[in-house]
């Protein structure tokens, strides 16, 4: 990873997209770790994480990993997600975060000189080209390791610097009793449920 020490950097994550790219890379994200890794690079500013949140069940999976998030150094963007049943009659669930993430990139960007995007998504194309032209660099993490790979081309073109998260493992994956890396750990994201279809469209 390449960071210039007088930096200002803020790491902006993708909570659904990171969380899909790890699972399929076989491995959770230890989200303490990750905010060591990146801290120490350049001046660090701020981490978001931003998910949808499933509020009419009264135990969501993933909010003991909100709660932990919040108390411990990341800021927290979250909001409701909508329910509508498809003309299946399958039941969806649908939350994107896509708006708010690229409003903040773009009020943050005039205060920063780093931006690091945590997804693949290729709608962000656009976003890492408008900081950019701010005369900011932008570093997008998602990974190539897998089939087909969970970043989009386009976004990983115009990124200044891809890391690939499967590189990362050994530094931010959450390792079991035995000291390995491993998958499973309970917390599930927003877009992990076996009743229902959790879309970002």
């Amino acid at each position: 990873m390449r960071f210039s020490p007088n930096e200002r950097v803020a790491l902006f994550i993708d909570g659904a997209n990171l969380y899909a790219t790890a699972k399929s890379l076989g491995f959770d994200i230890d989200y303490k770790n990750l905010l060591k890794t990146f801290s120490k690079h350049g001046l660090f500013i701020r981490a978001l994480y931003y998910t949808a949140l499933m509020e009419d069940q009264e135990f969501s999976p993933i909010r003991p990993l909100i709660d932990w998030l919040d108390y411990n150094g990341f800021s927290m963007i979250t909001k409701p997600t909508k329910e509508f049943t498809d003309a299946s009659g399958r039941r969806k669930i649908k939350g994107n975060m896509d708006i708010e993430l690229a409003v903040d990139v773009m009020q943050m960007a005039p205060n920063l000189d780093h931006i690091v995007l945590f997804s693949g998504d290729g709608d962000f194309r656009r976003l890492v080209e408008a900081v950019q032209q701010m005369g900011k660099r932008v570093s997008v993490v998602s990974t190539l390791a897998t089939q087909p790979p969970m970043i989009a081309d386009e976004l990983r073109r115009q990124a200044d610097q891809f890391i690939d998260i499967a590189d990362l493992e050994s530094d931010i994956g959450r390792k079991g009793q035995n000291g390995h890396n491993h998958g499973n750990h309970g917390n599930r994201d927003a877009d992990e449920y076996d009743d229902e279809e959790f879309i970002e469209t």
